[in-house]
């Protein structure tokens, strides 16, 4: 039997009314994230970030990011194929410079195969993030 590769690619954007500068901490520092991204959002000091969802600990690092840009989390390794093919969770900020709308960009890699149920699932966590910042 083919093996099929098992992680996808969602993208998806999402309009927020604030500010890339007010959103910028929301998306990138643990306590921001946990306001809205996680039930509970903790970093050690070598930088290893846990996002915990429903009991569950996912540990990352911060793999790459931009002030006021972007921020990208990278999944450490929870299987072998894990280690060549690691989940990653990116978050863009883009104003459209003609109407001034600031977006948020999610890239979400992962192995979650029902693509209706992770924009549910990302709908439902950007709004927890308009109401935190308002917007």
């Amino acid at each position: 039997m083919a093996e099929t590769p098992s992680k996808k690619l969602f993208t998806a954007d999402f309009e927020v009314h604030a500010s890339i500068k007010m959103l910028y901490p929301y998306i990138q520092t643990a306590s921001g994230l946990a306001e809205w991204f996680a039930d509970d959002v903790t970093i050690t000091p070598e930088k290893i970030f846990t996002f915990e969802w429903e009991n569950e600990k996912h540990k990352a690092v911060m793999a790459g990011h931009r002030l006021n840009h972007f921020a990208r989390f990278e999944y450490l390794p929870e299987s072998a194929e894990d280690e060549n093919d690691p989940s990653y969770v990116e978050f863009r900020l883009e104003v459209n410079e003609l109407t001034q709308t600031t977006f948020l960009k999610v890239m979400d890699y992962s192995d979650f195969d029902d693509l209706e149920e992770l924009q549910d699932l990302w709908e439902g966590l950007v709004a927890n993030l308009r109401k935190v910042v308002g917007g």
